[in-house]
This record gives structure tokens, sequence and C-alpha cells, in this order.
């Protein structure tokens, strides 16, 4: 892990803000991005993704990769693309190898991971990783701590901060 580190907190009422959020992030994200979502079941991963794909411009809508593993996401206005990987059925990190995740990290497609935790080994020192969990008191909030590991993910993360107004 570089020097530079940011942490946070946001809570979200619904699943809809969630993807607000996510379409906020998605917005900013660059070549070289990795955004890492871990959490339980139903803590709302998938919604994140769907709104950062959203946000970032993509042709598709996203869609939980969960059977497919991966799916690439491309927009109109420019070459660049977004990998969506789902490592929940990811049973040891040398299927993660198999699957060429260092690859896609070297080929600079912006990457989002749900169930990150399961390849936390191979993942590049610059990250962001975001905790979602679910809030006690309300069954459909959720608090996501959001964390920047490295330099560029540091000023991904104050962009979208300074978005907030």
């Amino acid at each position: 892990m570089n020097g530079t580190q940011t942490q946070f907190t946001q809570i979200s009422p619904s699943m809809a803000h969630t993807e607000q959020i996510g379409a906020r992030l998605g917005s900013l994200l660059q070549a070289g991005d990795v955004l890492c979502l871990s959490g339980d079941l139903g803590a709302g991963k998938t919604a994140l993704a769907r709104g950062i794909v959203a946000g970032w411009g993509a042709l598709e809508p996203a869609t939980s990769p969960t059977f497919v593993l991966i799916h690439e996401h491309q927009r109109a206005h420019d070459a660049m693309r977004l990998q969506h990987i789902d490592a929940y059925r990811l049973e040891r990190l040398e299927d993660a190898a198999l699957l060429g995740l260092e690859d896609i990290f070297a080929n600079g497609s912006a990457v989002i991971i749900e169930w990150a935790e399961r390849v936390q080994q191979l993942l590049p020192a610059d990250h962001v990783w975001i905790d979602l969990d679910f809030v006690a008191e309300d069954e459909q909030a959720r608090q996501l701590t959001f964390a920047a590991h490295g330099a560029r993910s540091a000023d991904l993360l104050a962009a979208f901060r300074a978005q907030e107004g």
C-alpha cells in the first residue's frame, strides 16, 4: 500500500440512492482505476456496480456477472473499456489467476470487482476499497465505507467528495 490513504463513510437510504452514488463515482473513472466492492450477500454491491457502469457511460446496462464472471463494457465516445468482475464463484486464488485478472489490471481498463476480498492478494497497490454494510435500524439503508489505497485512488475519491457540494 502506498503512503496515500483516504477513508470516509456515507449512508445510503435506498438501493436507488446507492446506484446514484455509483453513477457519481463512475463518471470520474479513468483508465486503470480499480474499484473493489466488498460486503455480505444483499448488501448492495451489484446496485453500486450498476450505478458505476451507468455513470461511466456504458452502452449497455450492467447486470450481475455472477455466472459469466466478467462483463466488458464499452462506451461510444472513446475506446476505454470497463471490466465488471464478480469473484463470488472463485473458490481459490488460482482460479482468479487463470481468469487472467493480472492481465486485466495491466491492460489499462477501468475495473470493478464484486467480492474483491476473494482476490485481494492479486490487487494492484493503487485501488479503491468500498465496504457495504447493512444499517441495523433500517433494512433499506446501507453504510458505504470508501478507502483509497494509493495516489490515483486518493485523487479519485477527492474528486468524488468534491461533487457532493
